[in-house]
């Protein structure tokens, strides 16, 4: 039986929703009715046709990646906050992300994310060219970050794995071949990455470094 009652905001969260799983291409007006259990003309009504659909949902992408609030006491905890509720949110939604780029709002959806940046950067006493480039160095480590993570995801399988390649033992046995001064760091690389970690381990030594005492200009 179809639903008597619908809103903007269900059609668009479930349409959201599909989008994230499948990708765009997955998303037709009379999947998204049987989702949420209505009739297509109920569909239409209330977001008009499917490429009105998707120009909505860009825009509601839009907007909540502009809900980003930093926690910390202190800058550098701040900005890290920031960091990681951009790369979670950007990680949830690839394929919204995709649209809002094809679209090019990129860099409008990014705006937020950088006034709080600015805010923090500002707060730890950066002005001027200083602050612009810690801003920009801070956003360029997290979608750079995001894009190896991406790509390793997707990579086909390693043959020797990485496993392998630190942790097959050396002529005599025992110490990995790959290091053999160094034992204790071919075990921990024969271990798999935990990105999380080595994101918040390179964005600190990142954001420590450009909040620091003024470096001398780049050439």
């Amino acid at each position: 039986m179809a639903r008597t009652t619908l809103t903007r905001d269900e059609v668009l969260a479930a349409a959201a929703s599909l989008v994230k799983q499948h990708g765009p291409a997955a998303l037709t007006m009379r999947k998204l009715a049987a989702e949420l259990g209505t009739a297509v003309t109920s569909i239409y009504w209330h977001v008009g046709n499917r490429e009105s659909l998707l120009d909505a949902l860009v825009e509601r992408t839009v907007q909540e990646m502009g809900a980003i609030r930093p926690v910390g006491r202190t800058p550098v905890e701040r900005i890290l906050s920031v960091a990681r509720i951009l790369r979670r949110e950007l990680r949830e939604r690839p394929h919204l992300i995709a649209m809002v780029h094809e679209r090019g709002l990129t860099e409008r959806m990014f705006l937020p994310a950088q006034q709080a940046l600015v805010h923090e950067v500002h707060a730890a006493g950066l002005r001027g060219t200083r602050a612009a480039d810690a801003v920009r160095a801070v956003q360029f480590q997290i979608v750079g970050y995001l894009l190896v993570e991406r790509n390793r995801e997707r990579s086909p399988a390693q043959s020797p794995a990485e496993s392998e390649l630190w942790g097959s033992p050396g002529a005599s046995g025992g110490t990995p071949a790959a290091a053999p001064d160094d034992p204790e760091l071919a075990r921990a690389l024969a271990r798999p990455a935990d990105p999380e970690r080595l994101f918040l381990l390179s964005l600190r030594a990142l954001v420590r470094s450009l909040l620091a005492s003024p470096n001398p200009p780049l050439r």
